[in-house]
């Protein structure tokens, strides 16, 4: 049976501590000096105490994201299978939970001064949910895309009011243009993967779901840059030590098994080809301690894979989601995944968006293509 949600839990809101520097007596952030960048000591860069405070600082905003379940699923795989449904979370994925968190926690931090704009680099989710964020709160965003980004992606985050900056689709190219984009603008940037209070807000998936699935054995969660993974996993170790978090990634952008293989932080190479565009990133220096630590497994699938399993849902569920989130359910309809014991049989899987670029299908090609009536 899959419960409704109804903890509370109390505490302060987030702060950002030795966040700040002065800078022309506005509020700025030298390029990657927020709290995780700035040092790496042995513990991680967030506890379950930051995301029981993301939780009270964004509970009002977002949304209680439904967990469904599918019978020919089930039979397919012969377990029991919950899909965390964060497709039809506000602005279309996850991704507000951590952008959210953060551009509260700096306003919270300084209620007297905002900053003069909140800058980050995005393959699309991460950029309309800062955009959407910083917009409740009346703050300028900048965005710096890929041009690859999927269509709908670059179009949502502009009408969410956020200027648009593209970049080629390497790292070194997204990030040297954020920090370039940061320095004019006088703004603070929102890293989408490797700020704590992005860690901390992602993790608030899991308080949820261990209240809807009390009896969940496992999370399967796709990871990119990490910080959904990191999120989740710091909090499932808090709460429900025995429950396994399992990532999910595409063997072509295999950097977190890579890493996980060789006990060492192994980036992607070079920009990984990939159907799923939404995990393109690298882990980074954040999430790697955490995902070494408190990460069970790391599955790897092929784009094949990826592509069915997104179409299975679509078929099956009637769910428009994106192939990121079908990441985690090609893992579960893997043969690898078959490894896992018997016993890890209640399984719920992180539908981590649903900003499909629908000019990419046939049929809607073909539409576009008519004269109109």
């Amino acid at each position: 049976m899959v419960h409704s949600w109804g903890c509370t839990f109390h505490g302060s809101v987030v702060h950002f501590q030795n966040l700040f520097i002065k800078h022309t007596s506005r509020l700025a952030l030298t390029p990657f000096l927020f709290l995780g960048y700035r040092t790496m000591c042995d513990q991680y860069c967030i506890s379950f105490a930051d995301v029981e405070k993301a939780h009270i600082n964004i509970r009002d905003f977002i949304h209680l994201t439904p967990v469904l379940t599918s019978s020919i699923l089930n039979q397919i795989t012969g377990r029991n299978l919950f899909f965390k449904c964060e497709l039809f979370q506000k602005t279309g994925s996850f991704k507000i939970r951590g952008a959210l968190n953060a551009i509260r926690g700096l306003i919270s931090a300084h209620p007297e001064e905002k900053p003069r704009a909140v800058v980050a680099h995005s393959s699309g989710n991460h950029g309309q949910a800062l955009s959407f964020a910083a917009r409740l709160e009346g703050i300028p965003a900048y965005v710096i895309v890929p041009e690859t980004a999927p269509n709908c992606k670059k179009l949502a985050i502009q009408a969410y009011g956020a200027s648009i900056v593209y970049s080629e689709q390497s790292e070194e190219s997204r990030e040297n243009i954020t920090k370039r984009i940061a320095e004019e603008t006088e703004g603070i940037m929102v890293h989408p993967n490797q700020e704590p209070a992005v860690i901390a807000g992602q993790g608030t998936i899991a308080m949820e779901v261990l209240n809807q699935v009390p009896l969940v054995d496992a999370l399967v969660v796709p990871v990119g840059g990490g910080g959904m993974l990191a999120g989740i996993a710091v909090t499932v170790k808090a709460l429900r030590p025995s429950v396994k978090v399992y990532a999910a990634e595409p063997l072509n952008a295999d950097d977190c098994y890579q890493s996980k293989l060789k006990g060492e932080l192994t980036p992607n190479p070079y920009p990984p080809e990939t159907i799923a565009d939404g995990i393109k990133s690298s882990i980074g220096l954040n999430t790697w301690p955490i995902i070494r630590d408190l990460v069970d497994d790391v599955f790897t699938v092929t784009e094949d894979e990826i592509k069915y399993a997104t179409q299975l849902v679509w078929e099956r569920m009637k769910l428009l989601i994106e192939p990121t989130a079908g990441v985690g359910v090609a893992v579960v309809l893997s043969q690898h995944f078959r490894t896992v014991p018997a016993e890890v049989k209640n399984i719920c899987i992180v539908l981590s968006g649903g900003n499909v670029d629908l000019t990419s299908l046939t049929w809607v090609k073909k539409q576009d293509e008519k004269a109109a009536p």
